[in-house]
C-alpha cells in the first residue's frame, strides 16, 4: 500500500536562547506555527526488508543519516512490524532554510508509515521516538500554533490563531545551524554582541559534532556556512566552556529566558483576556498574530546571521518595505517571512519581491485544525 502525505513547513513567531545545559545543549523558547508551504512525501511498504529513500534534490541524503529513514527504522521496531519500506520525497521547500523541512519530512513519514500498515503507535510514543530523532520533530505531531521549550522538543498546544496571509522569501544560502550556535557561544555573554572575528573563529574551531563543523574557516562568515547537520539535536550542542564562562551563560542566559517568557505570556494574554477591548486599550478585531509588532519577540538567531548574511538582513527589510507587519528569520535560516493583513496584501508584496529579484512564495498560517485536515493527501 503506498500513502502520500503533505510534509507542512514551520516558521518560528520568536526565538530565545537560553543557558548552555548540563547535556550539552541549550534551552530554547520559542513558538512554532505551522504554514501552508509543504513537500509531498510518500510512503510504501512491500515485501522484503530494508528502507529506501527516493529524492532528486542532491542535497537530501538517501542513507541511514536521513531523519525520515531514522524514524521509520524506529517506528517498524516499536510497530513490531515487517516489510520493505520505500520512502519517496518531492522537496518544494528549501534545504537548510529554518522552516522544519527534514524534521517534517520525518514526521510525515512517521504517519504515511502508520497508514500503511494498518497500525498505529500512541500519541506518547509518537512523541518519544520523534524527539530522540530530532529536537523540533514533536512540533509536527501537534501542528497549529505550539509552545517549544526545553531544547525545543517538549511542545504544548496553544489555542487556534486565525489563519494569517504570510510571505516567505528564500535566499540561495544556506546556514548551518550547529555553526550559528556556535557563532553564538562566541559572542560576548554580558553584551550580548559579537566579539572580534580572532574569538568568534576560536569558538567556531572548538567544536566539531559532524564532518561539516569541523571543517576549517578563515572567518566567521566562512564558519556559519556549510549543510546542516542531520539532526537537530546535533545543531543544539555547543562548545565546551571554562566554568566563569558557564556561570556567566546561564545567569544571562535565564534573565533573557525570562524576558521573552514575559513577553510572549503578555502577548498570549491580550489574546485570550476577557477584559473588555476598552480596558485592553485596542478592539478585539485585530488579527492576534500580528500583535507580535508591539509584543517585540525577536528570533535570537538574527544577531550572529545577520552580520555574517547582510542579504537576509536586506530581505527581512524587503519584506517591511512590501507592507509586512511583522518580519523575522526562522529558525537559524536563511529563510525569512512577513505576515501580512490579508492575502491580497501578501500576494501583492510576493510579486513585487520577485520583480526585485527575491525568491517570494504568498501562503498562509495554518491552524491546528486545517493542518490536520490537509496533512493525508
Amino acid at each position: 500500500m503506498s500513502v502520500t502525505v503533505r510534509s507542512f513547513a514551520k516558521i518560528n513567531l520568536g526565538l530565545r536562547i537560553g543557558a548552555a545545559r548540563g547535556d550539552g545543549f541549550h534551552e530554547l523558547l520559542t513558538v512554532y506555527q505551522t504554514i501552508g508551504l509543504h513537500d509531498v512525501i510518500q510512503v510504501s511498504v512491500g515485501r522484503g526488508t530494508g528502507i529506501e529513500i527516493q529524492c532528486a534534490d542532491p542535497r537530501v541524503p538517501l542513507d541511514e543519516s536521513n531523519t525520515c529513514f531514522r524514524i521509520v527504522e524506529k517506528a517498524m521496531v516499536a510497530l513490531r512490524a515487517k516489510g520493505r519500506v520505500v520512502i519517496e520525497i518531492e522537496k518544494r521547500l528549501p534545504v537548510q532554510g529554518g522552516l522544519g523541512g527534514a524534521s517534517a519530512n520525518a514526521v510525515a513519514a512517521l504517519l504515511g508509515l502508520e497508514r500503511a500498515l494498518g497500525k498505529s503507535l500512541s500519541s506518547s510514543e509518537r512523541l518519544r521516538i520523534a524527539a530522540e530523532v530530532g529536537s523540533d520533530l514533536p512540533l509536527f505531531l501537534v501542528g497549529g500554533t505550539v509552545l517549544g521549550v526545553g531544547r525545543g522538543e517538549q511542545v504544548y498546544p496553544l489555542e487556534d490563531l486565525a489563519a494569517t496571509a504570510s510571505v516567505v522569501v528564500t535566499p540561495e544560502v544556506g546556514v548551518s545551524t550547529p555553526k550559528a550556535f556556535a557563532a553564538w557561544d562566541g559572542m560576548d555573554k554580558q553584551g550580548l554582541k559579537p566579539g572580534p572575528s580572532g574569538a568568534l573563529n576560536a569558538a567556531l574551531k572548538g567544536r566539531s559534532s559532524t564532518a561539516a563543523d569541523a571543517a576549517p574557516s578563515t572567518s566567521s562568515g566562512q564558519a556559519l556556512k556549510g549543510r546542516s547537520s542531520t539532526t537537530a539535536d546535533v545543531a543544539l550542542k555547543r562548545r565546551s566552556s571554562t566554568k566563569p564562562d558557564a556561570e556567566l551563560t546561564l545567569a544571562a542566559g535565564s534573565d533573557r529566558m525570562d524576558e521573552l517568557g514575559r513577553r510572549l505570556s503578555a502577548w498570549l494574554s491580550e489574546r485570550c483576556s476577557s477584559a473588555p477591548s476598552g480596558f485592553v486599550g485596542r478592539g478585539r478585531a485585530e488579527n492576534p498574530l500580528l500583535w507580535l509588532v508591539r509584543a517585540g519577540i525577536e528570533n535570537d538567531f538574527e544577531r550572529v546571521v545577520f552580520p555574517e548574511y547582510p542579504e537576509l538582513s536586506d530581505g527581512k527589510s524587503a519584506l517591511l518595505r512590501a507592507g509586512a507587519k511583522y518580519a523575522s528569520l526562522s529558525g537559524s535560516g536563511s529563510a525569512l517571512y512577513g505576515l501580512f493583513v490579508s492575502r491580497e496584501a501578501a500576494a501583492r508584496a510576493a510579486a513585487r519581491l520577485r520583480k526585485q529579484g527575491w525568491a517570494a512564495a504568498a501562503t498562509a498560517t495554518l491552524t491546528r485544525a486545517a493542518y490536520w485536515r490537509r496533512v493525508i493527501s
